[in-house]
């Protein structure tokens, strides 16, 4: 059907008559196509693109925590970071992976469903040989025949799956209280049986290199992880925008802020003394400060003049006593 274009002058004559109700706008519909989208049953589509965006953000905190802990662990510049992220079925993640690879399944207590961390092996035996002293800088070289780790090898592999597992469960804990723990090591996807194969999962794929070797990091999160979560994904509880602060956020911020501790000073006074007086100085000489006795002191709270105080004894310790609340004021020099 070739395309018609109209003028002006009949587009202004058609809203005319619609106006006038001379059409009918439902003829003007076209019936005989129905309305109908597209969906692959195989790929189930489940969180909106709002809380895939939440999740991505949490995800790039996580590449950031684990590049910390990967590079403090090996003593080696480790880069990572978000390549994608996307939703697919728990079958299409096990046939993306490598026959041999590394793959350590973890739970999150109390979020429902296994994580599960997938290493290429090539970036894993480089860990490997860097924990157990390698010093070459030059890049790695893969070992193509290996195809399977030895027992000590996954003894130390499960070190480094725990600062992943470390690193997903801090980058949660702003969102849910939880405890994620490496529950197995396996080296075949084939082997896994945590989840059915139409399972939807969201995969992340991170990209990770080190000492010049460029390879990928995958992690598999199942989609009942988030069912109890879906209402904090959101970006306006995300962001809190438009909603004040709870009793339960100040009581949660005031628990965390109470044990940090703070130093407290309490100024004498100051005096200023030439080099040649310092250098003679002798037990027993005085120096004069600029503040009476009968003055009271200036106590400092972390480095800024908070509290006026009066000196004293209490039980043969020296002792000072809050006279007047002066926060942000300065004393005298």
């Amino acid at each position: 059907m070739s395309q018609v274009v109209l003028s002006q002058t009949e587009i202004d004559n058609l809203l005319e008559a619609m106006d006038n109700g001379e059409i009918d706008e439902e003829i003007l519909e076209d019936s005989t196509q129905p309305k109908v989208k597209p969906y692959d049953f195989r790929r189930p589509v489940r969180l909106s693109k709002e809380y895939l965006s939440t999740i991505s953000m949490v995800l790039e905190d996580f590449a950031k925590i684990s590049v910390n802990q990967l590079s403090t662990k090996l003593r080696r510049q480790v880069s990572m970071s978000i390549m994608s992220i996307e939703q697919v079925s728990f079958d299409e993640f096990i046939h993306s992976v490598p026959k041999f690879t590394l793959l350590g399944t973890m739970t999150s207590e109390p979020q429902n469903g296994v994580q599960i961390i997938e290493v290429n092996p090539s970036i894993s035996m480089q860990m490997v040989e860097m924990l157990f002293g390698h010093d070459e800088a030059g890049p790695y070289i893969e070992n193509t025949n290996k195809d399977e780790f030895t027992d000590i090898e996954l003894a130390v592999l499960e070190e480094v799956l725990d600062l992943f597992a470390f690193s997903f469960n801090s980058v949660w804990q702003d969102i849910v209280e939880m405890d994620t723990k490496v529950e197995s090591i396996d080296t075949s996807p084939q082997l896994l049986q945590s989840m059915s194969p139409n399972e939807p999962v969201v995969l992340a794929t991170f990209s990770i290199s080190l000492n010049g070797n460029n390879t990928f990091v995958n992690l598999c999160i199942p989609y009942i992880f988030f069912e109890d979560i879906l209402d904090k994904l959101s970006f306006r509880n995300w962001f809190h925008e438009g909603k004040e602060a709870g009793e339960s956020d100040y009581e949660k911020f005031s628990k965390k802020l109470q044990p940090v501790p703070v130093e407290l000073k309490t100024l004498l006074g100051k005096a200023e003394i030439s080099i040649a007086d310092f250098l003679n100085m002798e037990e027993g000489d005085i120096i004069q400060l600029n503040e009476k006795t009968s003055k009271p002191l200036t106590m400092l709270v972390a480095g800024n003049p908070y509290f006026r105080v009066k000196p004293g004894i209490v039980e043969d310790r020296l002792a000072v006593e809050v006279l007047q609340f002066i926060e942000g004021e300065m004393f005298d020099e």
